[in-house]
């Protein structure tokens, strides 16, 4: 990559994840809103991996944001960039600064480094290192050292943020950063800075806790003579009882959120609008969001995440959703669950979907609801079924699965119809038929109702399941 950055003419995102972890739902979202805003405005969607902690960054945890990412459907517009596999040019910049009196070298030990801090606020001071105005030798330079920023003396910094407004730091407040450890390593804040300018960065969008790290980025930037982005400094989200998000508030990593049964389309528009806003609009699709999103929408507060407004989502988005897909969708959940495969189960499941998704919330609750589809003959009747299908009521459901075996249609609305016509042709209300036939049909699993359960599971398996029923109760 190139020290030249992009054309300012084009805005250009970044999400900067840190491959210690999972990707949890706060740093989807601050993908998700980096991406609508390149997408807003034609620009560009990158992303970099923060690996320069060596020790806490894994393979493993790469893989789970790649995946996490892939699974809400946030593709980058080029190859993702690993910032430690820069960490020359981060050097190189260092370098600069040395040369421009911006930085110097610290040969304090770490514990005169401790020392010197502990004693700095005993004093209410801030911790300044003897270095800062010092000349080394030839023969310090042969010492391990330390190369840290010099911040401008008794001057304000000011960050004019697109979601904080202007926000002002007293420098004399803030110690000199340390840019170069004492191995040579980059650290945090100078490798960002360089990568942000390299890529072309334009707007860096990312959660608050970040937010007095903009006061010291700002600094590089202007010792260097860059142009410093726009910040947009998001509130995180807290629980639902309005502390900070932690693991006792449920599941956080996106790929937990997929395996409770939540459509990334609806985790999409959920996680758009939890800290944004488009007037009082709710429910909306990817190119709604694509077309609102702007950085003034977003609230100073920090958001709550709510399970119960996620679960109205992400059912909505469910009855939007293709049958096929979600009969996909379905089975794994099913399989997830020990659920021997046949070989028409996809078929079954895509019946009984018209059926059953206006009633879930989630996947899961597609896959209790369609539980009885999949069942295996014979089924077993509980001994309140057995009692349904004896006696009269027996014979009536065996004189129904004749009028059916003759049936000409297994439409649902034609099924609908001709139950209705054997009540009245038995001289009966259709709950003296129902219960049992569903007992028949079902096993006492929950199911839609009588038609749509004949509809869902197709001519064979419903003649051959009451046929079976009836026998056992012979």
């Amino acid at each position: 990559m190139t020290s030249s950055p992009a054309s300012t003419s084009e805005v250009v995102t970044r999400f900067a994840p840190s491959p210690t972890g999972f990707l949890h739902i706060g740093g989807a979202r601050t993908a998700l809103f980096n991406y609508l805003y390149a997408r807003r405005h034609n620009g560009k969607f990158l992303v970099r991996v923060e690996d320069t902690d060596r020790e806490r960054s894994t393979d493993e945890a790469v893989k789970a944001i790649f995946d996490g990412m892939a699974w809400l459907e946030l593709f980058a517009d080029e190859e993702p960039v690993f910032q430690f596999s820069r960490a020359d040019r981060h050097r190189e910049v260092a370098n600069q600064l040395l040369e421009s009196g911006h930085a110097y070298r610290d040969f304090l030990t770490a514990d005169e480094t401790a020392a010197l801090r502990d004693q700095a606020k005993a004093e209410g001071k801030t911790f300044e290192s003897p270095w800062r105005d010092r000349e080394p030798t030839v023969d310090d330079l042969l010492k391990p050292h330390t190369v840290r920023f010099r911040r401008p003396a008794d001057a304000p910094v000011v960050v004019d943020d697109a979601v904080q407004g202007a926000v002002r730091w007293d420098t004399s407040a803030l110690d000199d950063l340390v840019i170069l450890r004492s191995d040579g390593a980059p650290t945090y804040n100078l490798a960002v800075v360089v990568d942000d300018h390299d890529m072309g960065v334009t707007h860096v969008i990312r959660g608050d806790d970040h937010l007095n790290n903009a006061a010291r980025q700002s600094l590089i930037y202007d010792a260097l003579g860059w142009t410093r982005p726009t910040f947009a400094h998001i509130p995180l989200i807290h629980g639902p009882d309005g502390a900070k998000l932690s693991k006792r508030h449920g599941a956080q990593a996106v790929h937990e959120y997929a395996e409770m049964g939540y459509l990334p389309e609806a985790m999409r528009n959920y996680l758009a609008r939890l800290g944004w806003a488009h007037g009082d609009d709710e429910l909306f699709s990817d190119e709604q969001a694509r077309e609102w999103f702007d950085l003034g929408g977003i609230g100073k507060a920090p958001s709550r995440l709510d399970f119960d407004k996620l679960a109205h989502v992400n059912s909505h988005w469910i009855r939007l959703a293709q049958d096929d897909r979600l009969a996909k969708m379905t089975l794994d959940v099913h399989l997830s669950r020990d659920h021997v495969l046949a070989p028409d189960d996809e078929a079954r499941l895509l019946r009984a979907m018209p059926f059953v998704k206006d009633r879930a919330k989630t996947t899961l609750d597609l896959a209790d609801q369609t539980a009885f589809v999949l069942k295996p003959r014979p089924l077993s009747i509980d001994e309140k079924g057995r009692g349904l299908l004896s006696g009269e009521s027996g014979e009536r459901i065996s004189r129904l699965r004749d009028r059916l075996a003759l049936f000409g249609s297994w439409d649902v609305f034609a099924l609908e119809a001709e139950l209705k016509v054997f009540a009245e042709d038995e001289g009966v209300g259709f709950g003296k038929i129902g219960p049992a036939t569903r007992a028949a049909l079902t096993g006492g699993a929950a199911s839609p109702d009588i038609a749509k359960t004949l509809a869902a599971l197709g001519r064979e398996e419903s003649l051959g399941r009451l046929d079976d029923a009836l026998q056992q109760t012979k």
